[in-house]
């Protein structure tokens, strides 16, 4: 059973910079790729990014292009979303999320929140 952890959010102004983590343990070894979501206040949870186990590959969405970087550190089972500039549109709580190869994304952490004022 994998087990996530998120670590990294904060209140930070608008044009700054956060890295957020991501912990896996336990049952790393089904891990097909990993990903952050992330849910603003009254909105639906979103697609922010994604990496595949091995961190050669990746996927962000087009709100995130060009200003987040999501990447891992397979010695340490650890993914990293660094976000800069961030704008107040960010402001959300991100979940970090993993999945077997051909399923849905199933496990979650609890979330980290990123608050960016103007």
């Amino acid at each position: 059973q994998v087990q996530l952890v998120e670590s990294g959010g904060g209140l930070v102004q608008a044009g700054g910079s956060l890295r957020l983590s991501c912990a896996a343990s336990g049952g790393t070894f089904s891990i097909y790729a990993m990903g952050w979501f992330r849910r603003a206040p009254g909105q639906e949870r979103e697609f922010v990014a994604t990496i595949n186990w091995s961190g050669g590959t990746t996927s962000y969405a087009d709100s995130v292009k060009g200003r987040f970087t999501i990447s891992k550190d397979n010695a340490k089972n650890t993914m990293f979303l660094q976000m800069n500039p961030l704008k107040p549109k960010d402001t959300a709580v991100y979940y970090c999320t993993t999945r077997r190869f051909g399923k849905s994304y199933e496990t979650w952490g609890s979330g980290t929140q990123v608050t960016v004022s103007s």
